[in-house]
């Protein structure tokens, strides 16, 4: 038997269990000690990771009933390797289109991700059913595309009001803003900034993107072929600009939402934005909210004692613009993550005369082209949206739990690869680790774990000595032209930059809805692995991102360009759902409930 007829065969048999509704005969062909089942959306309008038959059972108990999956099919060549047979694969529902991924071992399921990927419909108007754009013939009081685009724009948020408010302009936003515009769903981003791409744009000057440009591609249109394998932040700026014009997403520029408070009885939010220009306010009334405002777009600056009598700058890297203008001076950087280390560069690049990094707990290093010496699939990638789309599910086929176990062998051949480089950087005083568990990087940003930086130069620099690092120490006080440190060192500075990150999610919806509603919610990010700043019970997906809340109407979209661009799909089919008036009822696992009574409790 071939490896395709194997995955068609277990298909089939398993399509068949489920129409019997027979879940004993479902859990028989997964593995006994070992087994997975990923679904986002289509059994549960909720995405989720189950564990094991134990955790399979229970979601179907719940959910098989009413959900009609048929068709089951291999979408494509099956493939093997190391004894684990996979393939794509494609069904249908009552209400949907649906596409996923199966994982084999001798004949029984390892993984299978189930995603629903168009409601019945509601498709994406892309393609062969984007709009045709032209009327023929002769219609009385025709408009044309500007004219219905303008009147568009006059009358969404004041007339008219839209489906979805999206706070925040980002990446982030303007991905789902993208995917809801191709629904049909009336959706306004609200971003304070000037311009679209500002995000980006005011960021410190040599900043690039540090994941090339291959993974980073946007819904509906990739970069040009023709730019850099990293990007710099003003070229990341202008094709964000770009994107809202092409896309022609209802984007306003220069607002800030002060306030939102839910309407129970009208079901939907009252949100009170500031137009920055001419200080107005206006009031929006969408049914859904959507915070899209990255990690937080709250700084973290810790309080040291004596800050204010420091008569240097004293600046969060947020607000760090550029190296130049610090010929000479002495530098002292707290933090030893990505902005740290692209500001140390910057600062020894541009002629400061001492450049020191203040690391109080150890860092994640990879180097750049160690990392993506062999990038996979790369020409199959930048060939089309439809290439994405598969790596994007491929994406999904390993669950958390098993990036894990895979991560750190991978990470061990990396620090046996580069052993020359880590002994160096020891050698200079720097700490490296490769997270709690060795699973190294991605798995570390997932779970807000701590410092990582993918190394574009600075670490060389860090090793020969150029920039100087103060590991392990704490900043005991702030005098008015040093820094005094926990270990009774004293170093002079001119400038203070607080690469320290930022505060969870949760403080801006303590903000702009209320601190009570930020406890309920919880933390936003990590899965629980109970790890640092990431506690438990374990989630197998990412807390609170892309998915229902525990408040009706209130969404949070957020990550990387490698997850935007499949999760903005998600998200948005969930509120397309929702406009329509489609069933969607959310099986809530327990973990799920654990977390909300840990939240509370805490």
């Amino acid at each position: 038997m071939g490896f395709s007829e194997e995955i068609t065969g277990w298909l089939s048999k398993f399509s068949d269990a489920l129409q019997r509704r027979d879940i004993s005969g479902v859990l028989e062909l997964f593995l006994e000690e070992e087994c997975f089942w990923r679904d986002y959306l289509v059994f549960t309008w909720n995405l989720l990771t189950c564990e094991s038959k134990k955790e399979i059972a229970g979601m179907l108990k719940e959910t098989l009933e009413r959900t009609e999956a048929a068709h089951w099919e291999i979408d494509g060549a099956a493939t093997e390797l190391g004894g684990v047979v996979g393939a794509a694969i494609k069904f249908e529902t009552s209400l949907a289109r649906c596409r996923g991924y199966l994982k084999l071992k001798e004949g029984k399921c390892w993984v299978i991700v189930t995603t629903l990927w168009e409601l019945k419909g509601h498709e994406e108007q892309t393609g062969p059913l984007r709009p045709q754009g032209v009327v023929y013939g002769a219609v009385k009081g025709s408009k044309t595309w500007l004219q219905r685009k303008k009147q568009e724009e006059l009358e969404l948020g004041h007339s008219k009001q839209p489906y979805c408010v999206i706070v925040g302009g980002g990446q982030a936003g303007i991905a789902l803003g993208a995917r809801l515009k191709a629904l049909g769903v009336p959706t306004i981003i609200v971003e304070k900034n000037e311009k679209p791409g500002d995000t980006w744009r005011n960021r410190f000057s040599t900043l690039n993107t540090h994941t090339p440009i291959w993974t980073d591609h946007f819904p509906y249109m990739n970069f040009p072929s023709t730019w850099p394998l990293f990007t710099s932040k003003d070229q990341m700026g202008d094709f964000f600009e770009c994107y809202v014009k092409l896309m022609g997403l209802n984007y306003w520029c220069s607002s800030e939402c002060k306030s939102a408070n839910f309407d129970e009885k009208e079901g939907c939010w009252k949100v009170m934005v500031e137009n920055k220009k001419d200080e107005s306010m206006i009031t929006l009334r969408p049914v859904h909210l959507i915070l899209a405002t990255g990690s937080s777009g709250f700084a973290h600056v810790p309080q040291f004692k004596g800050a204010e009598s420091f008569q240097g700058v004293q600046v969060h890297s947020s607000k760090f613009h550029s190296g130049e203008g610090w010929e000479g001076k002495q530098c002292v950087i707290i933090g030893a993550g990505v902005s740290a280390h692209d500001i140390c560069q910057d600062l020894w690049e541009q002629g400061a005369s001492q450049v020191t990094m203040v690391q109080k707990s150890s860092t994640t290093v990879v180097r750049q082209m160690t990392l993506h010496s062999l990038p996979p699939n790369v020409d199959e990638m930048n060939a089309s949206t439809s290439a994405m789309e598969k790596v994007d599910i491929l994406f999904l086929s390993t669950p958390f739990k098993l990036s894990t176990r895979f991560q750190i062998p991978f990470y061990e051949k990396i620090f046996k690869a580069d052993k020359d480089f880590y002994d160096r950087l020891t050698k200079a005083g720097f700490k490296i680790d490769f997270g709690e568990d060795g699973s190294g990087l991605i798995l570390k940003l997932l779970r807000r774990g701590g410092g990582y930086y993918i190394d574009v130069g600075a670490s060389e620099l860090i090793a020969s000595g150029e920039i100087q690092v103060k590991s392990g120490v704490g900043v005991q006080e702030i005098r008015p032209k040093s820094i005094l440190f926990s270990d009774g060192t004293e170093l002079p500075a001119d400038l203070l930059v607080y690469a320290t990150g930022y505060k969870n999610m949760k403080e801006f919806i303590a903000k702009l809805i209320s601190q009570e509603l930020a406890d309920k919610v919880g933390l936003i990010w990590g899965l629980g692995s109970d790890t640092k700043n990431d506690p438990g019970p374990w989630m197998g997906e990412l807390k609170n991102m892309w998915k229902p809340l525990v408040h009706p109407n209130l969404w949070i979209m957020g990550g990387s360009f490698i997850q935007t661009r499949p999760m903005s799909r998600y998200l948005a089919i969930q509120l397309k759902a929702r406009m329509e008036n489609i069933p969607t009822p959310v099986f809530w696992p327990n973990c799920q409930t654990k977390l909300q009574e840990l939240s509370l409790e805490n």
